[in-house]
């Protein structure tokens, strides 16, 4: 089994890309941020690809945001504060599941026009931002953005597609 298990849903045609190995792009980018917040055991996840209208329902059901989103993040432990997997970690048999993400392309590409990152690094920065969000982090808070962001910034340059300066502790500097 990988270090992480991911199923996919693919409802908008997105993996079915002759130019890239979406897949094996988006597993090595999830291993480095799995290395870098030191996840040590099996995980599992799925990712969702929807359309604008998906998102846009699933944002506002969820959310109370009525309109279509790069990402949406459904954490397995959201809200379970102090729960301790150590209990579950001597099973060799366990893996962790994360949770799901549900992503759309499409706002996704209009993100990367917008703020002029290009689609692979808007992709690669929605990708990391949703696995950061299915481990518990968060950037509400100030200390809580900076560090988020802060390990979102180095697993993107370690592969490939660095942050601005700005954006390094606030996202997208926007």
């Amino acid at each position: 089994m990988d270090p992480i298990e991911v199923s996919y849903t693919d409802e908008v045609g997105f993996l079915d890309d002759d130019q890239r190995d979406w897949q094996k792009w988006i597993m090595d980018l999830l291993l480095l941020a799995k290395q870098e917040i030191k996840k040590d055991n099996p995980l599992e996840m799925s990712i969702n690809f929807v359309d604008e209208e998906k998102s846009n329902q699933i944002n506002r059901d969820y959310r109370g945001k009525d309109r279509p989103t790069d990402v949406i993040s459904f954490a397995i432990e959201d809200g379970e504060e102090g729960l301790d997997l150590a209990a579950f970690a001597a099973d060799p048999d366990f893996v962790e599941d994360i949770g799901d993400l549900f992503m759309c392309p499409s706002v996704i590409k209009r993100h990367s026009v917008e703020y002029g990152t290009g689609f692979d690094r808007e992709f690669g920065y929605t990708i990391v931002h949703g696995f950061l969000h299915l481990n518990g982090y968060d950037h509400i808070e100030p200390d809580e953005a900076k560090e988020m962001f802060g390990i979102q910034g180095k697993v993107l340059e370690d592969y490939g597609l660095p942050l601005y300066p700005d954006q390094l502790d606030e996202g997208r500097g926007k």
